[in-house]
């Protein structure tokens, strides 16, 4: 593979061995070790992972009953796992017995599941002890290709709420229950669409499995390469704009992956020669980098597998989510360019006058043109009345026709079975998380977890909208430090999601605010594998390089507090309280961008100049005023008994004084060479 293959600028050379194997060792911390097989194992492997491929395609266009549906997308995720991930490292290349055994009772787990069709689920109630045992061989398969393609922390939570089900019984108030049996409990699990079957593989099955596909025709036909040169020429291809081309290319590349460690290694191959040329720390560019991945996941048209769960989840369509994340996505690129602005003022960024890339803008877009599609034909397609299903497919099919357009993108039938067999396997860490979910999500249903945990954070909260927020927003993080975002999400829209709309917060609002909350698993230890990837390209320390993700991340991640504290904040979703106008609307998202622009800044210590420690504060706090001045009100009312008259207003006002002094302060500086009086 060479650079012209790539169309990299001449600065970017490919990792050197020892960096590329770390990078591949953390990205198999979040999508297992995979087997590379050769012969014949390899063939067996492709066949398998493209017919899934094509099953999941016909299962789009034709109708295929929705339990048979869930029933087969469970199987082929088990089979492949076991083939394509072994039982431990030391095992890779090798297909092992144990791997057989496990593809053989996958296999025959799915057959009675699918042989015992409606007489199966209509005994749920009083089940077989063969039902029984299938139950529980279905359970401990899913458990173990969770663990082989996530690690074993999720299935460590499925067995703790499995435990839960079992002996909560014997726990003091307000966490008892009745307590279940197997004979309650595994049915509830495995046959009925409350557990493994439930929404979550609903939406592996039907969505993010298409979606993947997707991702994987882009990638093969060239699109994530042209995204990040084009960027990179778009911007002039100099160094010194290195920092503003990572905000921009994440955003091209990682709105069609949908993957925050994958944009991350991308950019950083691409862009840390650069932002090291003009002066960028390794710790500060692999926090940006990352910062700029994390994007990935919360961009439209695909954000990450977590949004389809949204849709499914509140019954809305998958248009609704993209619309619902037009806004917070602008606001957390235009907050990434606020810091990357006030970076490069404060590390003095140098500009050699060369330029990195080889083609300009102008000619990379003449040829490539096509591959600029692929951000809106999905959503094209879903204006069009179609469904997100049906869009996704003629998404993929677009991209595939266009890339005739160019012969070196053409998608000849060697990409197309590369395409068909990456998007199987990419979707296997997914699917399994989601099936394991689901054993989560059916005892919480079973047991009333989920209405038990609400009671208790209000009750904890003094029945304060915004404690409630907060302490749900630090149980949403809590729980991503050890899962990945969909597992995070899901596991908080059943338990944390229903404390929220108690307490009146639109559904909607409540479930995006937890989706936003969940994504900061990408940049927290232990799982902050988004960091941790960019600090093995730039060679810094992984939990330095994550405090500076959370740095970079930081002013944005306040945002979603305005979703659930501010009457006016479901606007930023852009939709529309009763009496509420699209000028609401508008002023909610000025006052949020100025917001973040303050905070950027006193997140870096630098304005007009550099900042002394009480004007960062104070800076901070004009920002904190203005992004949700209901949620500083509301807590200092309740602190205090007494409310901040317009605390949006205060906000405006201490951030012109803030920037007065600032600029009182600039000019009293003395020029270079010239002393003072």
């Amino acid at each position: 593979m060479t650079r012209e293959d790539h169309h990299l600028p001449p600065e970017a050379a490919p990792l050197d061995d020892r960096t590329a194997a770390k990078v591949e060792e953390l990205i198999e911390q979040e999508e297992g070790a995979q087997n590379r097989f050769r012969g014949p194992l390899a063939l067996v492997a492709t066949i398998a992972a493209v017919a899934t491929s094509l099953f999941h395609l016909y299962a789009a266009i034709d109708i295929v009953p929705t339990m048979y549906l869930r029933y087969l997308h469970v199987g082929c995720v088990l089979v492949l796992t076991f083939l394509m991930f072994p039982a431990a490292r030391r095992f890779r290349h090798r297909l092992m017995p144990w791997d057989v055994a496990l593809i053989a009772a996958s296999l025959y787990v799915l057959y009675y599941l699918v042989a015992g069709g409606d007489e199966l689920t209509d005994r749920y109630i009083f089940p077989e002890p063969m039902d029984l045992w299938v139950g529980w061989a279905l359970i401990l398969l899913v458990l173990e290709a969770t663990r082989r393609t996530t690690g074993w922390i999720m299935p460590a939570i499925a067995i703790a709420f499995m435990l839960y089900a079992f002996f909560g019984n014997h726990l003091p108030p307000p966490w008892t229950h009745r307590g279940y049996d197997d004979v309650r409990l595994i049915p509830h699990l495995t046959i009925t669409l409350d557990g493994i079957f439930g929404t979550a593989v609903d939406v592996s099955s039907t969505l993010i499995i298409l979606f993947t596909i997707f991702g994987a025709v882009l990638q093969v036909t060239g699109a994530g390469r042209f995204f990040v040169d084009f960027s990179f020429a778009l911007m002039g291809g100099r160094a010194s704009s290195a920092g503003r081309t990572v905000v921009l290319a994440s955003f091209l590349l990682g709105g069609p992956s949908g993957s925050g460690v994958a944009t991350t290694v991308t950019l950083g191959s691409v862009a840390w020669p650069m932002m090291r040329r003009v002066g960028y720390a390794p710790a500060d560019a692999g926090g940006l980098l990352a910062a700029g991945g994390l994007g990935a996941i919360i961009s439209p048209p695909v954000l990450g597998a977590a949004a389809f769960l949204i849709a499914e989840f509140l019954k809305i369509s998958y248009l609704q989510v993209i619309e619902m994340a037009v806004i917070p996505t602008v606001l957390y690129y235009a907050s990434l360019l606020f810091m990357v602005e006030l970076d490069e003022r404060a590390i003095g960024v140098r500009d050699s006058g060369e330029t990195a890339m080889v083609e300009t803008a102008g000619a990379l877009l003449r040829k490539y043109w096509f591959h600029l599609t692929s951000l809106v034909s999905i959503v094209a397609f879903l204006l069009w009345g179609y469904s997100a299903t049906l869009s996704v497919v003629y998404a993929s099919a677009v991209a595939a026709v266009l890339s005739w357009l160019r012969r070196e993108c053409a998608m000849t039938p060697r990409k197309l079975v590369a395409a068909l067999e990456g998007g199987a396997v990419q979707v296997l860490n997914v699917a399994a998380t989601c099936a394991s979910a689901g054993i989560i999500v059916g005892v919480v249903t079973l047991t009333g977890l989920g209405l038990k945990f609400s009671e208790i954070a209000i009750r904890y909260a003094g029945g304060s909208l915004t404690l409630t927020a907060i302490y749900t927003g630090l149980i949403v993080w809590v729980i991503g430090l050890a899962v990945p975002v969909t597992a995070s999400y899901i596991i908080s829209a059943v338990i944390a999601a229903p404390a929220l709309i108690k307490l009146g917060v639109p559904d909607f609002a409540a479930h995006m605010f937890i989706f936003y909350y969940a994504v900061l698993s990408e940049v927290s230890p232990p799982t902050a594998l988004s960091p941790f990837a960019a600090a093995a390209i730039t060679g810094a320390g992984p939990y330095r390089t994550t405090l500076m993700a959370w740095k970079y991340t930081l002013p944005a991640f306040v945002l979603p507090f305005v979703f659930v504290t501010d009457p006016l904040g479901v606007g930023l979703l852009l939709q529309r309280a009763p009496g509420m106008s699209w000028g609401d609307v508008a002023w909610i998202t000025l006052l949020a961008t100025l917001g973040l622009g303050l905070l950027a800044a006193a997140a870096q210590g630098m304005g007009l100049r550099r900042m002394a420690g009480w004007e960062r504060w104070a800076t901070a706090l004009a920002g904190t005023l203005l992004v949700f001045p209901s949620a500083i009100d509301g807590l200092v009312e309740w602190a205090s008994g007494v409310a901040i008259p317009a605390p949006h207003w205060a906000g405006l006002a201490l951030g012109a004084a803030m920037l007065a002094w600032q600029g009182v302060g600039l000019r009293a500086r003395p020029k270079p060479g010239q002393r003072r009086g």
